[in-house]
């Protein structure tokens, strides 16, 4: 019997859910179900969303990966990944990193829309994603790959809902026309040293459009985006670790700072 004929969709979800769990990270799941293709590991990230929920977990929004142009020719893609946002994911503004929840967490400066409308494609454009925009904040994302060394395939990171963790909103609230956020900068320092810095244009070019290929590709699955949902447009930077002791800011232009304390 292959290693292939074991797995299936379940059992996937299963394998993630208990290194979750345990804080146990593990080899990538196409090491051992090498069959296991994209489509299929959007069922698994379902599952796997499906039972939080039946925890009792609710829905709350979608987060946006391999935003990057860069990123995605690495994947061999043309579009972002996507993956869901419970509110069991909610980091309070100000709380620390929980590390002892976590197996390695990470985290990115991000751009966070909250809808004010239902968006769905297909045909969404930038300028119909943003119409739906109600309001722009900061966001910093904590990611935390069930996987070793952050090392997978790109089914393997989809079926792992993206390597999601925490997330954490800003205080600030801005209407999406008071602001180029092609423009927006963030600097991201751990410790008071700069260690990055970005603008919304490393996120598809402009966050609108990282969200209008995230609502066409919800809509080859049958899904769209609700009105009230947080949208988590993709990381400007690239992650840094974030450890006990450490403090992380991610300081934008006109969206305000965020601190992040490892505890």
């Amino acid at each position: 019997m292959s290693r292939d004929s074991i797995w299936t969709v379940e059992t996937a979800a299963d394998v993630l859910l208990e290194a979750e769990a345990t804080r146990t990270d593990r080899h990538p799941i196409t090491d051992d179900w090498a069959a296991l293709d994209l489509e299929t590991a959007y069922q698994v990230q379902d599952r796997l969303i499906a039972r939080k929920l039946a925890l009792g977990e609710k829905l709350v929004g979608v987060k946006l990966g391999l935003t990057s142009r860069a990123k995605q020719q690495r994947m061999g893609i043309s579009s972002p990944l996507t993956a869901w946002l419970t509110d069991g994911m909610v980091l309070a503004a100000g709380a620390p990193v929980p590390t002892h929840e976590l197996i390695h967490p990470r985290v990115e400066p991000e751009i966070v829309f909250v809808l004010g409308e239902k968006l769905e494609g297909p045909g969404v454009t930038a300028a119909s994603a943003m119409a739906a925009v109600r309001s722009v904040y900061a966001g910093v994302e904590v990611i935390d790959s069930r996987y070793t060394d952050f090392r997978f395939t790109l089914p393997d990171v989809v079926a792992d809902n993206a390597s999601s963790a925490r997330f954490v909103r800003g205080e600030i609230e801005r209407h999406p026309a008071d602001l180029d956020l092609a423009l927006e900068t963030c600097v991201l320092s751990v410790n008071g040293v700069v260690v990055d810095t970005a603008t919304g244009a490393a996120v598809q070019g402009h966050p609108a459009e990282a969200l209008a290929l995230a609502a066409n590709a919800l809509a080859a699955r049958g899904l769209a985006l609700e009105a009230g949902w947080i949208v988590l447009t993709g990381g400007m930077t690239d992650a840094v670790c974030v450890e006990p002791g450490q403090q992380i800011v991610a300081e934008f232009t006109n969206l305000g700072a965020i601190t992040i304390a490892g505890a």
